[in-house]
C-alpha cells in the first residue's frame, strides 16, 4: 500500500472516532436514559409529555400511561411520549415501620 492511501484511510478512520463520540455514543446515553425514566414511571409521578401537558400519573400501561391533568381529567398518551418526571412519589413506608403520635 501506497503512502497516500494509508493516510487516507487514517483518516477516514479519525473522522469516524469523531462522529462516534461526539454524535452517535451520547444520543445511544440519552436513549438508554429515556427508556430508565420509562420504564420507572408509577402511580402519581408528575410528568411532562412532549406535547406540553403536566399531570399527574394515574395508571400506567405496557404502552399508554393515563395522566390526570386536572380533577377528574384524566388524558391517555402514548409512554415513549413522556418527556420528563418532575416530582417521584415517595416509596410507601413498611409495614413494621411504627410511628409514634
Amino acid at each position: 500500500m501506497t503512502p497516500e492511501l494509508m493516510n487516507t484511510i487514517m483518516m477516514f478512520g479519525l473522522m469516524f472516532a469523531v462522529l462516534y463520540f461526539f454524535m452517535i455514543r451520547p444520543q445511544q446515553k440519552r436513549q438508554k436514559e429515556h427508556q430508565a425514566l420509562l420504564e420507572g414511571l408509577k402511580r402519581g409521578d408528575e410528568v411532562i409529555t412532549q406535547g406540553g401537558l403536566i399531570g399527574k400519573v394515574s395508571k400506567v400501561a405496557d404502552s399508554e400511561v393515563t395522566i390526570e391533568i386536572s380533577e377528574g381529567v384524566k388524558v391517555k398518551v402514548v409512554k415513549q411520549t413522556v418527556l420528563d418526571v418532575r416530582n417521584r412519589t415517595e416509596p410507601a413506608a413498611a409495614n413494621d415501620a411504627e410511628t409514634k403520635d
